[in-house]
């Protein structure tokens, strides 16, 4: 094992604070990255502070994290020292159910090795991005192509593929209308990535003051949820929703904005589950709810090199190692355009 510092938090009320963690000694396909940039995901304040049932402190997360490969074990061929690499929410699976085997690692049956708060094959607790490096196994580092600035792909590790696979699974594109929910994180991605497929794309936020910034995303029109007028407007008219709202709130209105055999699609996970849905609203019109996660390590390389052909980055701000706790403050209160991303060169 190596010691590298870290930004670490240690119970459910500590600020986090610099300190050290355990890192394993590469294996034979292990690549170690020198962390260039860390994003702060929505999910790290969650399980920082509990939100989702206590995890094992101290906890170091990040799960956006872009960075320099530094060396590699005996056994790596996809990677090679000096390359621009990326690690997204997962370092492992079994790698052989179903799943695994059809490129869905996300979706293992025995659960994803997650890049923080999970127990790593050698038995302890993953730690991530918010260091100075990571040790992963080569099956689950991302290249980050020359074309995207490197502190701008950082996010797009979990802000990028979160709406990038729902999108492409539900076939988005020209002849689709689309609407995105919420214009935050996952959402502002969410409208960059749907223009950028051709569909005809419809932002929802509750702010009017996001009608212009929605519009400069990309999207071709902008409702204003809490306003019926407009919502009633586009009733029936969609063949697919994305609603990445991570807080608990009725999903009738949003339903009933589905055409026979649309879908509404979820990948924001609330603290409190939301309201039970009007069944009717789905049996009536066939139309349907799932639910997505990231998406498996090939459809996110397919995302990145998707994004460097487009031109399409996440919208940040960059902040300081030392800055975390106010960093998630300014999250909470939605004052961020549209993710932060860590210098980890300040660790």
């Amino acid at each position: 094992m190596s010691t590298v510092p870290a930004y670490v938090v240690s119970s459910l009320t500590s600020p986090v604070t610099l300190s050290t963690i355990e890192r394993r000694e590469p294996g034979p396909k292990d690549v170690v990255i020198h962390i260039a940039w860390s994003g702060i995901c929505h999910t790290d304040i969650h399980m920082s502070r509990g939100d989702w049932g206590e995890p094992p402190y101290p906890l170091t997360v990040g799960h956006e994290i872009v960075g320099t490969v530094s060396a590699v074990g005996p056994e790596v061929t996809k990677h090679k020292v000096g390359d621009r690499v990326g690690v997204g929410t997962m370092v492992n699976s079994c790698r052989e159910c179903v799943n695994c085997t059809a490129g869905f690692e996300q979706y293992c049956l025995e659960g994803p090795i997650n890049t923080y708060n999970s127990i790593d094959r050698d038995g302890s607790v993953t730690q991530g991005g918010y260091s100075s490096h990571i040790v992963v196994d080569e099956h689950f580092v991302l290249r980050i192509p020359d074309a995207l600035p490197f502190e701008k792909a950082a996010p797009l590790l979990c802000a990028g593929i979160t709406p990038y696979s729902p999108l492409r699974r539900w076939n988005a594109g020209p002849g689709k209308k689309v609407a995105i929910v919420g214009v935050g994180g996952l959402g502002h991605m969410g409208v960059k990535l749907a223009h950028a497929m051709g569909a005809h794309v419809v932002a929802f936020t509750t702010s009017e003051n996001k009608r212009q910034d929605a519009r400069d995303l990309g999207a071709d029109e902008v409702v204003v949820s809490r306003n019926p007028a407009e919502m009633k407007a586009h009733a029936g008219s969609f063949d697919f929703i994305l609603n990445t709202v991570a807080a608990s709130h009725s999903l009738d209105a949003f339903t009933s904005l589905l055409k026979r055999d649309g879908t509404l699609v979820l990948v924001g996970v609330p603290e409190h589950p939301h309201p039970t849905p009007n069944i009717g609203n789905l049996i009536f019109k066939r139309r349907a709810i799932a639910g997505s996660l990231i998406g498996g390590i090939a459809e996110t390389q397919e995302m990145l090199d998707f994004c460097a052909e487009k031109g399409i980055v996440s919208d940040i701000e960059m902040v300081r190692a030392d800055a975390i706790d106010a960093a998630y403050e300014r999250m909470l209160k939605g004052d961020v355009k549209y993710r932060f991303v860590i210098d980890c060169a300040t660790i």
